[in-house]
């Protein structure tokens, strides 16, 4: 009898396409993280965990928020399949048309409120921060003043971003990220002894220019077209506010427990929100590389087959890739937390009891990580239905589990009731859309997504064990401390555990293993007998 992936051989055939597609979003990814990484490292170093970098985080993630509000959102549930409309060649005019429209709008409608908030920055400063003192509440406000013109720029190169993605034209916009993080090393590098923490808030004001730049050179054929116009009546501006109107109140919904997030964590002491921020970097390294590239790849194909039962194959093998990569990301990452924080952060000013705290947070919201995954795909699989409102009423469903959670142990738990009330956010949100999902397609039973996660979380809680083993082996060497060591601790029973998991993935027949491994294998003989003509 065929197993159930062996009875779906088309989503067999997509796999190469959605893989190149993946593996160029990814390589973005990793570039992106890596310069993040330095970042993150870099800030570490020149600023420790003070109050400083508090309103520091506050600047970087208040206009962030705000993108992600105004434009980030509306990227893959509605600018993608509204351009993609208008993408074939014969198109291409009104294409521009739609472009220009929607760039002209964003910028009319940010610039007033951006002006108004730079002079309303004390307000929100204390709105987001009403827990910290005054002297960190007016460095809050004067930072702000710098990032809050990123939003306009970060909104524009999203607008740019959804229009090349509609083209499938990925490279540009999958570096974007990288190029912001540089704007952002090179400014704390060059002027941090002139300029404090001010610097780093200067980066993301050049990062977001940067980032809205570098796209335009793979826009070419566009450029002559894009120009002024508010065209307020086109029907594709229509077509996009019906498919981004469910959102913007989940958005808001969203963005609102973030800032309530940062003000419970303002009044746990200093150095919350700064462990809060480096914990959070490491925790989205996997989102991005794992589940984002891979939703993005797939919802193309996704969106072909909406309409038939290849849908639900498709979906699995999708779901099966997040399963057998996340779950062993996250034990990973909590076995090896405190070697890792110690790896990245600690020196110049970030001491070991910063180190400490940064790792027990990270752990907690490691929680909710697998969850965080498995549920990108599947809100990519109701925006490929044409479907927004289901997952933005679900998020909201889950910012109430949040705000109950967080609020009911802030007390006891003090900065930790924050990471459990975010992994039982995760979990919710992943949980409900999943069974919602479940329901509209004729449910999972009968493939092979339950024998996956079970084989894949099996070998994922051995190989944390095996590389619990490893840490405890090298502690109890007393080697002396090192950046070489701190690297050892992480590396040598990361490898372990890599290498352990790929011969258990093997002996237990995974499919999507067996399907990688192959395609790999395929790639690299034909590389090898090109080679061998030339």
């Amino acid at each position: 009898m065929n197993s159930p992936a062996d009875a779906q051989p088309q989503p067999v055939s997509e796999l190469p396409s959605i893989a190149r597609a993946a593996s160029v979003i990814a390589l973005g990814n990793i570039a992106s993280r890596a310069l993040g990484l330095v970042r993150e490292t870099l800030k570490a170093h020149l600023f420790g965990a003070s109050g400083q970098v508090d309103a520091l985080n506050i600047a970087l993630i208040l206009p962030m928020q705000i993108y992600e509000l105004v434009t980030g959102g509306i990227v893959n549930s509605a600018l993608v399949p509204v351009f993609s409309e208008y993408s074939a060649p014969e198109r291409r005019a009104e294409l521009w048309q739609l472009a220009s429209a929607v760039l002209t709008l964003l910028a009319v409608a940010l610039t007033l409120p951006l002006a108004a908030l730079e002079l309303l920055a004390p307000l929100l400063a204390r709105i987001v921060g009403g827990g910290m003192d005054a002297p960190t509440l007016a460095l809050t406000a004067s930072l702000l003043r710098l990032t809050l013109p990123a939003v306009l720029f970060l909104s524009l190169s999203g607008v740019l971003s959804g229009l090349l993605y509609s083209l499938k034209r990925f490279t540009a916009p999958a570096f974007t990220a990288s190029v912001f993080n540089a704007g952002m090393v090179v400014c704390a590098l060059v002027f941090s002894q002139r300029w404090g923490v001010a610097a780093m808030a200067a980066g993301l004001l050049a990062g977001a220019v940067l980032q809205m730049l570098i796209q335009l050179p793979a826009l070419r054929d566009a450029l002559p077209h894009l120009r002024p116009a508010l065209q307020l009546a086109h029907p594709g501006l229509r077509r996009i506010a019906n498919l981004y109107l469910p959102i913007i109140f989940s958005q808001l919904v969203a963005q609102a427990s973030i800032y309530i997030g940062l003000n419970l964590a303002s009044r746990t002491g200093a150095g919350g929100i700064a462990w809060m921020g480096y914990a959070t970097y490491i925790y989205q390294f996997p989102i991005g590389l794992v589940s984002t590239a891979l939703s993005f790849a797939i919802l193309p194909t996704l969106s072909r087959q909406a309409a038939d039962g290849e849908f639900k194959a498709t979906l699995v093998q999708g779901l099966n890739l997040v399963v057998m990569l996340i779950l062993p990301a996250t034990v990973g990452l909590f076995v090896l937390a405190q070697p890792i924080v110690a790896l990245l952060y600690e020196r110049g000013q970030f001491t070991p009891a910063d180190t400490l705290q940064t790792a027990r947070v990270l752990q907690l919201f490691l929680i909710g990580l697998s969850f965080a995954g498995v549920d990108q795909m599947l809100i990519f699989a109701f925006y490929a239905r044409k479907d927004t409102l289901t997952p933005s009423a679900v998020g909201v469903a889950s910012v109430g589990v949040y705000l109950v959670t967080a609020l009911v142990l802030i007390r006891p738990l003090g900065l930790y009731s924050l990471m459990i009330a975010d992994a039982l956010k995760q979990m919710s949100h992943a949980l409900i859309t999943g069974w919602l999902l479940s329901r509209r397609i004729g449910g999972f039973g009968g493939t092979s997504l339950a024998p996956t996660l079970i084989k894949c979380a099996a070998a994922s809680i051995l190989i944390g064990l095996l590389a619990g083993a490893a840490v405890m082996l090298f502690e109890s060497a007393s080697l002396p401390p090192s950046f070489y060591v701190r690297a050892l601790y992480v590396v040598a029973p990361a490898s372990l555990a890599v290498a352990a998991y790929a011969l258990l993935l093997a002996r237990l027949r995974v499919p999507e293993f067996q399907l990688l491994t192959a395609s790999v294998t395929r790639r690299l003989r034909s590389n090898s007998n090109s080679n061998s003509h030339v």
